[in-house]
């Protein structure tokens, strides 16, 4: 009788959707882009801030003149959702690199047939790094408008909080997956 080569789905899943959870969040992380603020008073009209976790940046939409590095002059970067996706985005992509890593030695690598509790456990791993990448993105769209800005300015939502959103999603899809490699080792 010779072992089954085939790589289970639910591994195949998970091992597909948290690299690209992971690159979506990185992409959020980085990219200043939470937060648009459009309209904003004694500015040009086609001025948009571009807020981030990180940084401040003044785009003028109709040369495309970019400007990254603002003054943060109405204490944006003191808010509290601001510093616990400061906090916790860089903490889930090392979580999300540590579960990878447990991931790929649990999914065969080199061996015949694969570790099914070490890659339950990396899906556990991957689990926990998308709830700590989506409390913060969720924290700050629940706090979007609450958070400082100038008066009649108009805000709207940006795209790396929407990166961020889809990668946490994905990481908890993989690590649901890589996750029932557990039933493996109940039917064993």
């Amino acid at each position: 009788h010779l072992p089954d080569m085939r790589t289970p789905t639910e591994m195949i899943v998970g091992l597909v959707l948290c690299p690209c959870g992971l690159l979506l969040t990185l992409t959020g992380t980085l990219a200043p882009s939470w937060r648009q603020v459009s309209l904003v008073p004694d500015q040009p009209m086609d001025v948009v801030w571009e807020q981030g976790i990180w940084d401040i940046c003044r785009e003028r939409q109709s040369t495309h003149d970019r400007l990254c590095g603002q003054a943060d002059e109405l204490g944006y970067f003191e808010q509290v959702p601001v510093r616990v996706a400061q906090g916790l985005m860089p903490s889930s992509l090392v979580v999300t690199l540590v579960g990878l890593v447990v991931a790929a030695l649990g999914v065969r690598c080199w061996r015949p047939e694969p570790r099914h509790p070490v890659a339950g456990v990396a899906g556990l791993v991957l689990l926990l790094s998308g709830l700590m990448s989506l409390v913060p993105s969720s924290w700050y769209t629940q706090e979007l408008w609450a958070l400082p800005a100038p008066p009649g300015s108009t805000l709207t939502v940006g795209y790396s909080l929407v990166l961020s959103y889809l990668g946490s999603c994905l990481e908890i899809l993989g690590g649901l997956a890589l996750a029932l490699s557990f039933h493996h080792c109940c039917k064993e």
